[in-house]
């Protein structure tokens, strides 16, 4: 079997997305917008003789989480969650909320908009979005008679019945995903198991629509099925991971947790991950029956590219392979910089809980 553990590693890195105190870039436009929000909030109930509401900001989603990845099409997500100190019973209609948002920020770029779970700046350059901020809007856990905080949904022209409250802990979210694998070399692993196949699926997915399978959905996944996969070499007793075969496992374990459905006797596949904290929602509930079947169907695909990269014995074969799946990012050594490379000797394999 060749080992490419030092290609996946260098993909990895090819492809992460730094966390934000590690990208100036990111964080002067999250700042932009959050200096912005504070001064025309306060413009806005000015006129109105109010104060407005205390807030509280921070950052969510993959940048704050550690799995993010680079977007192959230069449109970076930057996800941030404002908590209002307000009671979401004093305002049983949560777009009025997002509405201030929208208003504190319409005329800072060119575009924004009240999206169904948040609020969204994008950035431009000649027509094209390179960056797009988005700002989900909570009502906090401290102002609700239950102590839980609440994210605003809706659009502007939505109905009534799609204007609600949601349970929702994004932080309590973040912090399982943290605390997933105390050891960080398995923690590491993890995560870049995340960002293989968040690329992966960049590569072979459209973006349009729900076609694509989302990438908390992956995370979630991770979360449940994945296994650190490492052996330990005899001569220096350390653990020498191996992220093909735990990403192989990895995408075994998503396979073998689909399900069959039937529908006017079609045979269709689907696969549920749900949030293991409120909103306890499936994750992929907004793909069709039809883009969860060749979602399970381009799983096998590169379930079957892991098991033949593994059977190659020169780096340069299984890296080709893999190329194929990962794209061009995914390296492949020269041929004369590699020869047949055989582990050293084992005293156990496997994984660790």
């Amino acid at each position: 079997m060749a080992n490419i553990q030092p290609q996946m590693r260098q993909f990895h890195d090819a492809i992460k997305l730094k966390r934000f105190e590690e990208n100036e870039t990111l964080r002067e436009k999250r700042q932009i917008i959050l200096d912005r929000l504070d001064s025309e909030l306060k413009k806005i109930f000015a006129a109105q003789n109010l104060k407005p509401p205390q807030y509280s900001w921070f950052d969510q989603g993959s940048y704050a989480m550690g799995t993010g990845v680079k977007p192959t099409n230069s449109d970076y997500d930057i996800d941030v969650g404002i908590y209002f100190k307000i009671t979401k019973d004093d305002y049983p209609d949560p777009v009025k909320v997002k509405g201030w948002i929208y208003q504190a920020l319409q005329n800072l770029t060119s575009r924004v908009e009240i999206r169904r779970s948040c609020v969204t700046v994008f950035y431009q350059r000649e027509g094209e979005s390179i960056y797009h901020v988005d700002l989900a809007i909570y009502s906090d856990k401290e102002c609700n008679p239950d102590g839980k905080h609440y994210l605003a949904k809706g659009k502007q022209n939505s109905s009534t019945e799609y204007r609600y409250w949601e349970e929702s802990d994004p932080q309590g979210l973040m912090q399982l995903i943290k605390r997933r694998f105390s050891d960080s070399e398995e923690d590491l692993q993890f995560r870049c198991n995340i960002r293989y196949l968040k690329r992966w699926r960049d590569l072979k997915f459209s973006a349009d629509g729900n076609a694509a399978p989302i990438g908390i959905g992956i995370t979630i996944a991770a979360y449940y099925w994945f296994v650190p996969k490492w052996r330990l070499d005899s001569f220096s007793n350390q653990k020498k991971y191996n992220d093909l075969e735990s990403l192989r496992c990895f995408v075994q374990a998503m396979i073998n947790h689909f399900y069959l459905k039937y529908v006017d006797g079609k045979q269709f596949y689907r696969l549920e991950v749900k949030l293991p904290i409120a909103p306890f929602c499936d994750l992929f509930e907004k793909m069709t029956d039809d883009q969860m079947t060749k979602f399970r169907e381009k799983l096998l695909s590169l379930l079957a590219t892991l098991e033949q990269a593994q059977e190659k014995v020169d780096p340069v074969d299984a890296c080709t392979l893999m190329q194929d799946q990962f794209g061009e990012d995914f390296p492949v050594p020269s041929r004369s910089s590699t020869g047949q490379q055989r582990p050293r000797a084992i005293v156990s394999s496997g994984s660790s809980a």
